[in-house]
C-alpha cells in the first residue's frame, strides 16, 4: 500500500497527532510519501526522535497511490485535492482544526481509525465539485480551475456593493445587489454558505445552492437548483475589479469579464468510516438536540 500525506501547518495543536501518525505507519508495510514542504516543516520543527527518520517525498500525485491523509482542519482537505485532481485517490482528514465537516478523525481516533482503513472497513462518498471559466480567459484559474466547497464572487478594495447578473441555463435570474455571490455544493453547504444563511444540503444530493453574501435588496434568499445548471455570472460596480475564490484561492477578475460555472467532470472520493456519517457530524460538530436543561 502507498500513502501520501499532506499537511499545511506544524503548530502545538497538529505535533501530537502528525508524530502518533508517522509512528504507527512505521510499524505498517506501507510506503509512506509526505508532501515536500510539509515534510521540511515537520523537519524544522520536530522533536530529535524523529529527525534521523527520513520520508520519502513527492511534489506531485499519480495513480500508484492508495490513499491520501490530510493533517489539519477542512481547509488542508480543500488544498490537498489541487494534489489529487481527478487520480480518483480517496482523502481521510485527522482533524487538528476547529469544526471539521471534511476532516473528521480525532488525534485519539489515529490508530482505529487507520486500522479500519487497512483493514477496508469503511464507505467512499463521492464529492461533486464546480469548475469554472471565464470570457476571456483568466491564466490564475487555468492551472486547476475546480472548487469542493464553493465558488464565490465578491468585491474587491470598495465598501460599495455590486451586482451580480446571475443566469441559469441561459435564462435570467436575477441581478443581486450584495457583497458577493456564494455557489456552493452539497460538501461546501457547511461553509461559508451556511454561515451566510444557505441550507445544508446532504452530500448524496444533486444540487447546488446559490447564496447571497448580505444582500441589498433582502428578499434575495439562498436557491437550491439542481448540479445540471449552467451558471452565468456578469459583475459590475464601482470599482474595475472583482474577486472570485475557488475554496482558498483568488484571482482577480476584470468586470467585462463572464464567469461560467457547472459540475465538474470528475468527483473526489472521501473515506467515511463506518462508525461516522454525514448526520452523525451534524448532530456531533452543530450540537443538534443538545439542551443543557440535559
Amino acid at each position: 500500500m502507498k500513502i501520501a500525506i499532506f499537511g499545511q501547518f506544524y503548530h502545538e495543536n497538529s505535533e501530537t497527532s502528525i508524530e502518533t501518525l508517522l509512528k504507527i505507519l512505521l510499524k505498517k508495510p506501507i510506503e509512506v510519501y509526505i508532501e515536500n514542504d510539509f515534510y521540511t516543516t515537520i523537519k524544522e520543527q520536530q522533536n530529535r526522535n524523529f529527525k534521523t527518520i527520513n520520508f520519502k517525498t513527492f511534489e506531485h500525485l499519480d495513480n500508484s497511490y492508495d490513499l491520501l491523509i490530510s493533517i489539519g482542519g477542512d481547509g488542508t482537505i480543500l488544498r490537498a485535492i489541487t494534489f489529487v485532481r481527478d487520480l480518483e485517490i480517496p482523502i481521510i482528514g485527522i482533524n487538528t482544526g476547529r469544526l471539521g465537516f471534511l476532516a473528521t478523525i480525532q488525534k485519539n481516533e489515529i490508530e482505529n481509525a487507520l486500522n479500519d482503513i487497512l483493514n477496508g472497513n469503511y464507505k467512499i462518498s463521492e464529492r461533486s465539485l464546480l469548475s469554472i471559466k471565464t470570457e476571456p480567459e483568466n491564466d490564475d484559474l487555468l492551472d486547476f480551475n475546480v472548487a469542493l466547497n464553493e465558488i464565490a464572487v465578491s468585491r474587491k478594495n470598495t465598501t460599495s456593493m455590486i451586482t451580480i447578473e446571475t443566469s441559469l441555463n441561459n435564462e435570467y435570474l436575477t441581478s443581486y445587489w450584495a457583497d458577493g455571490l456564494i455557489i456552493s455544493t452539497p460538501t461546501g453547504s457547511t461553509g461559508y454558505s451556511l454561515s451566510c444563511g444557505g441550507p445544508v444540503i446532504m452530500p448524496s444530493a444533486d444540487s447546488f445552492v446559490l447564496t447571497p453574501i448580505a444582500p441589498h435588496n433582502l428578499n434575495a434568499r439562498p436557491l437550491v437548483i439542481p448540479d445540471s445548471t449552467e451558471i452565468k455570472l456578469k459583475v459590475s460596480g464601482r470599482e474595475d475589479n472583482y474577486l472570485v475564490s475557488l475554496d482558498s484561492r483568488i484571482a482577480t477578475l476584470d468586470n467585462n469579464s463572464t464567469v461560467i460555472i457547472k459540475k465538474a467532470v470528475f468527483k473526489i472520493k472521501m473515506i467515511e468510516l463506518e462508525n461516522e456519517s454525514f448526520l452523525h457530524t451534524l448532530r456531533k460538530k452543530l450540537l443538534w438536540g443538545e439542551d443543557k436543561r440535559n
